[in-house]
């Protein structure tokens, strides 16, 4: 019989054949990262563990970004992934359900509907585009999208709609202030908010160095 660590390293080949030649921002290491980071949550909160490692590993194995917009792509491929593994309908609409609703979208976008497993899975996923790896995913993430790094002239837009967030070319530091400084208080569990919280902090600590030395003052 299949036992949860059989079905988690069938999963974990699964994802690093997909993601084989991913940016480096969402490529097998930052899924390592949100799935440790997921786990760490979980055992502060009731959760089902196999959910949570599941929607971890699973979250980003089709990222709309580098498919054409396409956000049902992800929650399809999950969904034939684990139903090759015959696992049950539950648990399978479980972690698509996480899959669908995890991303930050822009534009105010609230998902109404809640799991404790989205909530620790996100929390997750949040936390590593914030801190030391959060700032450097930006910077490549522009770099591979060949934007500025930044530009006095471009002021962020706090106002995006959902599809203006996901059609801007704005400069990567711009991308601080509409995502990466907000995500501090959208935090779902106790062990999330506690990690952003010194996150957070590096990343204002660097933006003061940042605009110092963009200035010759540092």
């Amino acid at each position: 019989m299949r036992t949860s660590a059989d079905i988690i390293e069938q999963t974990i080949s699964y994802v690093k054949q997909e993601l084989a030649n991913a940016e480096g921002g969402h490529d097998w290491f930052h899924i390592e990262r949100v799935w440790k980071s997921a786990k760490t949550i979980a055992q502060t909160e009731q959760s089902d563990i196999l959910v949570v490692e599941l929607g971890a590993l699973l979250h980003d194995i089709a990222d709309s970004k580098f498919n054409g917009g396409d956000e049902e792509l992800g929650p399809q491929k999950a969904e034939a992934f684990l139903t090759s593994l015959s696992l049950s309908d539950d648990i399978i609409q479980q972690v698509v359900f996480i899959i669908r609703n995890i991303s930050f979208k822009g534009g105010n976008n609230l998902t109404t509907q809640r799991t404790l497993e989205l909530d620790i899975v996100q929390d997750a996923d949040r936390l590593d585009a914030i801190g030391a790896i959060g700032i450097a995913r930006a910077f490549n993430y522009g770099g591979f999208k060949n934007r500025e790094l930044y530009n006095p002239a471009i002021k962020p837009n706090l106002n995006m709609s959902k599809e203006e967030y996901k059609n801007s070319n704005a400069p990567t530091l711009n991308h601080f202030y509409e995502k990466l400084l907000l995500l501090k208080d959208l935090m779902n569990t106790a062990s999330g908010k506690k990690l952003a919280a010194q996150r957070h902090e590096f990343m204002e600590h660097y933006l003061t160095q940042f605009y110092n030395e963009w200035d010759g003052k540092a």
